[in-house]
């Protein structure tokens, strides 16, 4: 889809040229340090069924994947853009929801000169104190940034936004497609202007096909880049056909496959000529391992010598 075609179907979202500049400014300050950087796509997007919305359409993505994909590609030194939709999983948080910390954080004192201080029993939180240092450590290293959208006309933008961005890395950039993104929406032209009455009787809503931003991805906004799809399935029959479908027709580099009930155990990556199984022990599963620490390994591996390919 051209860009004013993009712009005609999607209202461009407020903030999106601010945010444009800032991501440009964080991939070029991470590539100038010789950084490998990653766009980590995350969550589901929102589709609004009226142009003042009351209604829209959501999916079951809670950002999990997202998330902890984006803690492993830190631990690994990348450079992490994180797109992600809004009060879905984040990265170092979402273990913690927050009737935990409510119940486990207490004041130790009286705030002094305006500094609060707080404590917890130590059990009481495992493991709060390393992802609040892990946080707080790629932040102040500036290798970390995340970015916000809700709606699929927000999503669209600020991908094309970050793809424009990271394009000057060349083949050191790679895209991590793990947004849930909605396959179908209801063109601005035809949504009703008000909040659509139940008492209309039987609803019937015509929706189009969202267009593929993967083939302008690959072809168009970052040619030389490293770019990773997502093809969930609940039909184990089918996952890998689907898998090997879309690389033959966008031309990118993996596609990680993965089944709804085991997908956070188990997931195939699959490239043009291959087929590499992921999966987590019992042993593993105890130790507290997730599936994304495997998915990133294998991709950072591939990415180098994707990397080396191309120079």
């Amino acid at each position: 889809m051209a860009e004013m075609d993009l712009v005609a179907e999607f209202p461009r979202p407020a903030g999106a040229a601010r945010w444009a500049e800032v991501m440009a400014r964080f991939a070029a300050r991470l590539g100038a340090q010789g950084r490998r950087v990653v766009l980590v796509t995350s969550g589901g997007t929102k589709v609004p069924l009226e142009a003042r919305p009351v209604r829209f359409l959501d999916n079951f993505s809670s950002g999990r994947r997202g998330a902890t994909s984006a803690e492993a590609f830190l631990a690994a030194g990348y450079g992490v853009l994180f797109l992600y939709r809004a009060r879905s999983a984040f990265p170092f948080a979402h273990r913690f929801p927050p009737q935990t910390w409510l119940s486990a954080l207490r004041p130790s004192g009286p705030a002094h000169s305006g500094l609060l201080s707080l404590e917890a029993e130590e059990n009481a939180l495992p493991g709060f104190a390393a992802a609040l240092r892990s946080y707080q450590e790629a932040v102040a290293a500036g290798t970390f940034m995340a970015v916000e959208f809700t709606t699929l006309a927000d999503y669209l933008h600020l991908l094309q936004a970050a793809a424009q961005a990271l394009n000057p890395l060349g083949s050191t950039a790679m895209f991590y497609l793990a947004a849930a993104v909605s396959d179908f929406y209801v063109p601005v032209s035809e949504m009703p202007e008000h909040k659509i009455q139940s008492s209309g009787g039987l609803l019937q809503i015509t929706m189009k096909m969202v267009p593929k931003m993967l083939s302008p991805l690959v072809k168009d906004w970052a040619p030389k880049a490293f770019i990773i799809s997502f093809k969930l399935e609940t039909d184990p029959s089918i996952v890998i056909n689907r898998a090997r479908n879309a690389l033959e027709i966008y031309q990118h580099q993996v596609v990680v496959a993965n089944i709804l009930e085991s997908r956070q155990s188990c997931v195939v990556i699959v490239t043009k000529d291959s087929e590499t199984k992921l999966l987590l022990s019992e042993e593993e599963v105890g130790k507290g391992i997730e599936i994304e620490e495997k998915i990133v390994d294998n991709l950072r591996s591939r990415h180098t010598a994707f990397i080396c390919e191309k120079n």
